[in-house]
């Protein structure tokens, strides 16, 4: 960045230290950044020896963003990762910020960064990043997003303003256009890759793992080309499995990677034979459910499109810890009023956000023997999305019979309340707290033996907030971890 700029950095890395210090968000250096020089993330971008990354997807990205870098770690590779989860321009300016150095250069060779699906076409058009990696299209806050045609198109667009990225530094190999790594199981993501070459495609292909019918909420049920409806071979999760149009003869592309074999323990891990170019290796995941399989193999798909070694992914993805409110599992301090024989319970928060990703935590769910204790927060705040019917689309009768104690809370507690009862669940088993702080103490100390869990259903900004009060009782360290 040219000498000029050096004030604007300093100014928004003194606006930086300023949010920190009143507890602000992790984007706000960034947007100022931006405001001062629109340029900004091209121009620190272009530091970075190996160049950058992307990752976009409706479900899993901050996962499948948190298992890349783990690979990336082992097999050596320095990263500038806005690792926080801030996955607009702004969190993404701030990143590169972090990293930018007062003498021109910057702390990482290569810029790994999930990006949020309505900013992917604005933050490749800037990055000219040497891989985009799209992992999925679900249908998810269609007040802020639209339907998936219209992101679908959106990435298109940033797909072609890619295709003349500008030189690079030596250490960068060139190209071209960013190269694709594309889920061949969802049929919209496969389309964006049928007239390129420069493809990588990943799935899964376990007869196992086939579910009996499409889910009611499942999307992508059509064929692009010619518009007749898909014939799914085998359905995985939500609409993504193996399919092929009778009309025109359009079906999943081959994929170069691929999982098999695949293994589903409950809430706690998953494994998968995987299979590379490169040769094949088993895949221990301490993540549990399809989902993670899915995040696992398309974190496999990036890095083999980026030519790391077969080892340092096996090794990079069973390293991989839950992100923040990801199957992530917390310490619960009980009052010695309430403790009994022990003074903890386990506390399993599993982010809930649309029909498709809720059914597959539900789905997780139900391999755990017994019955559940639940804590469901639903808010309907903009990053949520202000329109909760989607939870009529998730199926919640999945747990008919299954629940112990569910008790509702978040700004639209009631609702959820009504959805679990319409769902089959003993309405004497349902409790409304719509106060999050006492929710979580009246769900923990409500334990039928010891050493049940409770498990936390919170959607995106509940789960913030569960994390900001699980920060202030003392059982997480902060709120990015």
């Amino acid at each position: 960045m040219a000498d000029t700029t050096a004030p604007k950095l300093a100014l928004a890395r003194a606006v930086g230290t300023l949010s920190r210090l009143r507890g602000g968000g992790t984007s706000a250096p960034g947007k100022l950044l931006l405001r001062l020089a629109p340029d900004a993330i091209g121009e620190l971008g272009s530091r970075l020896p190996r160049g950058s990354v992307l990752i976009s997807a409706t479900n899993g990205k901050t996962t499948t963003a948190a298992m890349a870098a783990a690979i990336f770690d082992r097999a050596g590779i320095p990263l500038v990762y806005n690792q926080a989860g801030a996955n607009m321009a702004g969190g993404i300016t701030t990143t590169l910020l972090s990293a930018a150095r007062r003498d021109g250069r910057i702390d990482g060779e290569l810029g790994l960064f999930e990006v949020d699906e309505l900013w992917l076409e604005q933050v490749a058009a800037q990055l000219h990043p040497r891989v985009v990696l799209l992992a999925n299209l679900f249908r998810d806050q269609l007040d802020r997003y639209g339907e998936l045609e219209a992101i679908a198109e959106s990435w298109s667009r940033a797909l072609g303003d890619s295709a003349s990225p500008p030189p690079i530094e030596a250490a960068a190999p060139s190209a071209e256009r960013a190269r694709l790594v594309l889920n061949a199981d969802d049929p919209l993501i496969a389309d964006l890759g049928r007239e390129r070459t420069d493809v990588l495609y990943f799935g899964v292909d376990d007869d196992s793992l086939q579910l009996p019918g499409m889910a009611h909420a499942a999307d992508a049920k059509h064929c692009r080309r010619c518009g007749a409806p898909y014939v799914f071979d085998a359905i995985y999760l939500g609409h993504l499995g193996h399919y092929h149009c009778e009309r025109c003869g359009q079906s999943r592309p081959a994929p170069a990677v691929i999982a098999t074999q695949v293994t589903l323990e409950g809430v706690r891990r998953a494994g998968f034979r995987l299979h590379t170019p490169a040769g094949d290796a088993e895949v221990a995941l301490g993540l549990p459910g399809l989902y993670n399989v899915y995040n696992a193999l398309a974190a496999a798909a990036l890095a083999t499109a980026l030519d790391v070694d077969l080892q340092s992914i096996v090794d990079g993805l069973g390293r991989t810890e839950a992100a923040f409110g990801r199957a992530e599992t917390v310490r619960l301090s009980l009052p010695a009023s309430q403790a009994g024989p022990a003074s903890e319970r386990e506390l399993r928060i599993l982010l809930i956000k649309n029909p498709a990703g809720t059914n597959e935590v539900l789905r997780t769910l139900t391999i755990e023997p017994g019955e559940h204790d639940l804590l469901g927060v639903l808010n309907d705040n903009i990053a949520d999305g202000r329109d909760v019917s989607w939870i009529w689309d998730a199926d919640f009768e999945l747990l008919d019979g299954r629940v112990r104690r569910a008790t509702c809370s978040g700004s639209r507690a009631p609702e959820l309340a009504v959805r679990l009862k319409y769902a089959g669940i003993d309405p004497g088993r349902i409790r409304v707290q719509p106060d999050l702080e006492l929710a979580l103490a009246q769900a923990a100390a409500d334990r039928p033996v010891t050493d049940a869990p409770l498990y936390a259903l919170p959607t995106y900004t509940a789960m913030l907030s569960l994390r900001e009060l699980l920060v202030a009782r003392g059982e997480a360290t902060n709120a990015w971890s």
